[in-house]
């Protein structure tokens, strides 16, 4: 299951990287997916065990459950954050997987009587709300530097190739960024149900993180590079930028934050530098929808399952 939900990860998450590079046709869909594939397993493997940790044992501390029912919780946790996570792919909506991997392990720890730590989960909860505000203020804020900075710059002759490299070195430093924070949504419970060590269960995830974004990653790509706003080629490397810069920053205090939060919020401040007239609100709408229901609808999938579970099995 815990490849599973890697997998889930790769197809609904690797839009966040370079779905604006795509959308503003500077590399290729085909293109994009390899890059993605490259940064992002060299994020999981590099920097990966941060988050990893406050999933493992942050919020339900699996390794003072006792084996088997560790092993139940981390199962059916992620066999509930990978069912939402594909549902919503299939809908082309950029859900949170760490949002769905927190849930259903809070879900999952209420199931059993497990000490769930709500103050960590408060406290993720909080970042939770300032990850897109925080890369839509960075987003508009560096658009509004750039568009007037670069083409006093750049010579009018090297410009379309400067932003061109600017937005694929940018979108290749979000999938790192990505790889470093999303792994641990795949493979956080396996670590600290003691299944695995926590380094082989980083090359776990970011292997099956890679398979998802070869197989199925094309859907919400499409979603985040063209259907929120039409984005020009500074804008993606505005977006890009802002929301790489603000992934980054939770990843080194481990806390689980939403790439997909980070992008459209960085998307959704970029666009507001030209009005609101130039942002698809009805996409916005649906897609904020499916962030406050992630967490809650990934915790009852996690709770039904593991207490239906735990009265037939009677553990």
């Amino acid at each position: 299951m815990s490849i599973g939900v890697g997998w889930s990860i790769g197809a609904n998450d690797a839009a966040n990287s370079l779905g604006t590079a795509v959308g503003s046709r500077v590399i290729t869909l085909r293109q994009g997916i390899v890059l993605i594939v490259v940064f992002g397993f060299l994020g999981a493997w590099l920097q990966g065990s941060y988050v990893t940790h406050t999933i493992g044992k942050g919020i339900v501390p699996l390794d003072k459950l006792g084996q088997p029912l560790a092993m139940y919780v981390a199962l059916v946790s992620c066999f509930a954050a990978a069912a939402w996570v594909v549902l919503a792919t299939y809908w082309k909506m950029p859900i949170s997987t760490s949002h769905s991997i927190v849930g259903a392990v809070a879900g999952a720890g209420v199931a059993v009587g497990a000490p769930v730590k709500w103050k960590v989960l408060g406290d993720i909860f909080i970042c939770w709300i300032f990850t897109p505000v925080g890369a839509a203020i960075l987003g508009y804020i560096f658009f509004r530097l750039l568009r007037n900075a670069l083409p006093r710059i750049v010579p009018r002759r090297f410009y379309r190739f400067v932003i061109g490299s600017l937005i694929i070195l940018s979108g290749c430093y979000v999938a790192y960024s990505w790889g470093a924070n999303d792994v641990a949504n795949s493979i956080g419970v396996i670590s600290g149900s003691g299944i695995m060590s926590s380094r082989d269960a980083v090359m776990l995830g970011g292997l099956a993180i890679v398979l998802g974004i070869v197989t199925w990653g094309y859907k919400v790509i499409e979603t985040i590079g063209s259907e929120i706003t039409h984005l020009l080629p500074i804008m993606a490397f505005a977006v890009q930028l802002a929301s790489g810069i603000n992934v980054h920053l939770y990843s080194v205090f481990g806390i689980p934050v939403s790439t997909s939060h980070s992008i459209v919020g960085a998307i959704f401040g970029v666009g507001l530098v030209k009005g609101l007239r130039v942002v698809n609100l009805r996409i916005m709408r649906e897609i904020i929808f499916c962030w406050i229901a992630t967490p809650f609808v990934s915790g009852f999938i996690s709770f039904i399952c593991l207490w239906g579970l735990k009265h037939w099995m009677k553990f």
